[in-house]
């Protein structure tokens, strides 16, 4: 078999790693952080230990890309499993290529030799052959047809072999995911729950959607990520409505004493959405006596590249700028000189905000390392840099044991 290998069923219900985990990485991770960021690093971890011991919640608003391939998602979902994190936000191609089995194995090769309409092609023209067992092609052709000849000529032609997010443009995988994304949405409206969490019921248990829907908690894709992941993503937006979407979002950071920001975009709308009184949006759902929450007195931890993001929060905590910028109306991004995203606003400005730049594989695994260790709680899983030996390692245990979704599974759960 090229690409997966079925895990032993205890494995899959525990959600658990045959590999063990190696702590003498993170002093080789520490290496590629600044003094600043491990300071920052430092200051999350004592907030994050200090909510969990008194008994608090711990949320984590993770965007897509960089977060499936550095292995965050995946060490998001065993803090999950451990208790270290209690709820989730996400993206729709997350869920999409967690449904996949989170990354795998393709093949790439020419389309157009193989009859493919070259007009359908991604740029580049090649096509993908999804490196996946005789099983798990059975188990797809059961449910929807399958071009058999298409993947024998797939596998005879030449072509590179890589390891990339789950499902996507991956044959069959990815159009399989399509397909399942319509039925999956139709079951979720029939019993009243969200697409995610009917998927998760399916998923493995080593995915922030297949541990979320074992024990309980809640994994949702924010509003501004819910183009992604082709169908999946229509069929989530679908399943649920945009105000349903939002108060669960609300409550999910309503019930957090952290929050934690992942490589994600727009987040302004996420952590001060339509019910948020802290940074006045919520002000008129609070005037009219709806729901609204604060963010007064929460930790809110953002990990990010941009260095703006540090600039910007710098020169709030010097003498309030960004403050008394909104107070005057001025145009912050002429007023600080950098390309200014719009959640460097509420971000800046709230008190209890921490940034750290750095690279998010590196941050992760310090992260969970050190709250892990201090909170005595043992991971048996840590991720790792993507070009790290022990970074391409993790992939491949990922590959081989994260495994697609179990149609048969959801639906005996359901």
């Amino acid at each position: 078999m090229n690409g997966r290998n079925k895990c032993c069923a205890n494995v899959r219900d525990e959600g658990r790693y045959a590999m063990p985990l190696k702590p003498e990485l993170m002093t080789e991770i520490e290496q590629r952080l600044d003094e600043t960021a491990l300071d920052r690093v430092e200051e999350a971890v004592e907030h994050i230990v200090a909510a969990k011991e008194r008994g608090g919640k711990v949320a984590v608003v993770t965007g897509s890309g960089p977060n499936v391939h550095e292995g965050v998602t995946t060490l998001i979902a065993e803090m999950m499993r451990v208790g270290l994190v209690d709820a989730v936000s996400t993206s729709s191609a997350v869920v999409a290529h967690e449904m996949g089995g989170t990354l795998d194995e393709v093949k790439r090769c020419p389309g157009k030799p193989l009859g493919i309409p070259p007009e359908i092609l991604p740029r580049g023209g090649e096509f993908e052959l999804s490196l996946v067992d005789d099983d798990t092609l059975d188990a797809i052709e059961r449910y929807m047809p399958l071009d058999r000849d298409l993947i024998d000529r797939l596998r005879a032609a030449e072509g590179k072999t890589i390891i990339k997010a789950a499902g996507n443009l991956g044959y069959p995988m990815g159009l399989y995911l399509e397909w399942l994304s319509n039925e999956i949405s139709v079951l979720a409206k029939s019993r009243g729950l969200s697409f995610e969490e009917t998927a998760g019921l399916g998923a493995d248990p080593r995915t922030m959607i297949g541990v979320g829907a074992r024990k309980g908690l809640p994994v949702l894709v924010t509003i501004p990520q819910l183009v992604g992941g082709g169908a999946v993503g229509l069929c989530i937006g679908d399943t649920i409505s945009l105000h349903e979407r939002a108060s669960r979002l609300a409550h999910m950071l309503d019930d957090a004493d952290v929050i934690i920001e992942s490589a994600v975009a727009l987040t302004q709308e996420v952590h001060d959405g339509p019910f948020e009184r802290y940074t006045g949006h919520g002000m008129w759902s609070a005037w009219t006596g709806h729901y609204s929450y604060s963010l007064e007195g929460k930790t809110l931890i953002r990990i990010d590249l941009d260095p703006a993001l540090n600039t910007v929060w710098e020169a709030e905590r010097g003498g309030g700028a960004v403050q008394q910028a909104i107070a005057e109306g001025l145009p912050k991004t002429k007023l600080f000189k950098v390309p200014f995203r719009m959640e460097m606003s509420g971000f800046a400005r709230h008190e209890g905000s921490i940034p750290i730049v750095g690279d998010i594989g590196a941050v992760w695994p310090l992260i969970a390392y050190h709250a892990a260790k201090r909170l005595g709680i043992a991971l048996g899983f840590i991720s790792a840099p993507q070009d790290t030996e022990a970074g391409k390692e993790m992939r491949r245990q990922i590959v081989k044991e994260v495994q697609p979704l179990d149609r048969e599974q959801m639906l005996k759960s359901l």
